[in-house]
């Protein structure tokens, strides 16, 4: 999540905020700490160290609307990006300075990651979208004083036209039936379904989520499992556990659920009829195996499989094979930096439904990348990430900066560099796609990562990435020197920080029933 950092929904925030400040409040005490520590480095005036390896150079700097998460569309050349106040459009035709074009004002907690579908509706028209899953509450000039109860199953998912990206507006609204902390398109391009996160809430500890029906994107509707039931039934996913997280959907047709379950993976290829094939069986999971292994501490977060049409029955684990899950592991619940939530490799060996069919590689925790030291006080958990075709992974590590890891070696993940500030957190990392002539997105990536901060916006860097020959030179067309402030005013960013920290993560007693 980011902080409330814009005036024009400093009224609309705190209404918003209020009935979730109460159900917040037995576990503020922490966040509040390391907010108000945030919060005093800016005030302070201090300068607040940037330091990178010598592999990674600072090439942009976009503060003001620091932010949760975001996507690129796919068929234009723009940048989506959420926070608590607003949704924000960038312009990324010159990807080493992106330009804001547009913003919607839409206070909501969480939207943890924004996720962009389209759909072409003629041959010269083709509707353009984000999805906003709502947690606790989400407020936009629709719909002023909506507040979703996470207590009662209320949640919500909200659809944003971002077809005319000067002027994104809520297009439409659909209540669910589980939780939308995450909502994900089965096809990004042609966006007719999406999955939820999961919860839950319909029968303690057996999980569960919802499908929404797209095909009409001003009347969207959660699909019902169970037509002979009343009521909408959602769909079953034994990778929620007490909670889902995210779907990753790969080039073959198959979605990984990540959750407290761990991460399974299922033959999605027909949206409304998914069957699961493989899972990580009682090494994944937080109430059996994976708690005491340390691979699932907390909460399966987020998972890409690359190469995936590549897959063979039983192939030793390697990129190539397309038979390795990589996954990072949040654990929101541990306040030591050098153990909260790792990033791992997962060697996928069958996909035949059989349990346990995806077995552990390798684990490796902010502290055993050794880039610097390792930061006292903080929040250091592995977040949102991205995969680059050379085999290098960007990924968020809040309080831990951006970590670059080299996963060539599935068995042996490594640093491949960094990039970190003092008062920040990083929530998602992710390489810009190569756009072609027509402003379309293709499979390749380019050197630059973008990095969503809580505190700081959004950080464009540099990257030598394995095979390119060019070193930290940008692998597009740049913009001159270093644009935007290098930091955040700290009176813009105060009570906005701490408003924002203490409603960090939903903790685990949040969706516990009573």
């Amino acid at each position: 999540m980011r902080p409330a950092t814009s005036v024009r929904l400093a009224v609309v925030g705190v209404l918003a905020l209020a009935p979730v400040l109460s159900s917040t409040s037995a576990h503020a005490h922490s966040d509040r700490e390391r907010a108000e520590r945030m919060v005093q480095t800016y005030d302070s005036g201090l300068t607040v160290p940037f330091v990178a390896s010598p592999n990674v150079r600072l090439a942009a700097v976009r503060p003001g609307s620091a932010g949760i998460s975001g996507c690129f569309l796919h068929s234009a050349p723009y940048f989506v990006m959420s926070g608590l106040d607003d949704v924000t459009v960038y312009d990324v035709s010159d990807p080493v300075s992106p330009r804001e074009v547009g913003s919607m004002p839409s206070a909501q907690f969480e939207n943890e990651a924004m996720n962009c579908g389209e759909r072409k509706v003629s041959r010269t028209r083709t509707d353009r979208f984000a999805m906003i899953g709502v947690d606790l509450y989400q407020a936009s000039p629709d719909d002023l004083e909506h507040v979703n109860d996470p207590v009662t199953g209320d949640y919500e998912l909200v659809v944003v036209d971002v077809s005319d990206p000067t002027n994104p507006h809520v297009r439409s609204r659909v209540a669910s039936t589980t939780s939308t902390h995450t909502v994900t398109c089965i096809d990004g391009t042609d966006c007719r379904y999406a999955y939820s996160a999961g919860d839950d809430s319909e029968v303690a500890g057996q999980g569960s989520f919802s499908i929404f029906d797209l095909t009409d994107l001003d009347r969207p509707v959660e699909v019902d499992s169970d037509p002979a039931t009343p009521g909408t039934q959602p769909f079953r996913s034994d990778a929620v556990g007490w909670g889902g997280h995210k779907w990753n959907v790969d080039e073959a047709g198959f979605a990984t659920h990540t959750g407290a379950g761990g991460s399974y993976v299922f033959d999605v290829r027909d949206p409304l009829r998914p069957v699961e094939v493989a899972n990580t069986g009682a090494a994944g999971d937080s109430a059996r195996d994976g708690a005491v292994n340390h691979y699932n501490d907390f909460i399966h977060h987020n998972s890409f499989r690359p190469n995936a049409n590549a897959f063979r029955p039983d192939a030793p684990p390697s990129l190539a094979n397309g038979n390795v899950l990589l996954v990072t592991e949040e654990d929101y619940e541990d306040p030591d930096c050098s153990t909260a939530g790792s990033f791992q490799t997962w060697h996928v060996k069958r996909l035949d439904g059989s349990d346990g069919s995806i077995v552990p590689l390798a684990k490796v925790e902010l502290a055993d990348l050794g880039t610097y030291p390792v930061p006292a006080g903080a929040f250091c958990s592995s977040h949102w990430f991205d995969f680059h075709p050379s085999g290098i992974a960007a990924v968020g590590f809040y309080g831990g900066g951006t970590q670059l890891i080299d996963v060539t070696d599935p068995t042996n993940p490594v640093s491949h560099g960094f990039a970190t500030w003092g008062a920040s957190e990083v929530w998602d990392s992710m390489w810009v796609p190569v756009y072609n002539r027509k402003g379309v997105a293709t499979s390749q990536r380019t050197n630059l990562v973008y990095s969503v901060d809580l505190v700081r916006g959004l950080d464009v860097y540099v990257v030598d990435v394995p095979g390119d020959g060019i070193g930290t030179l940008p692998s597009v067309e740049p913009a001159a020197g270093v644009t935007g402030a290098a930091m955040v005013p700290g009176t813009v960013l105060g009570g906005s920080v701490v408003m924002a920290l203490l409603l960090h993560k939903r903790r685990r007693h949040l969706v516990a029933r009573a």
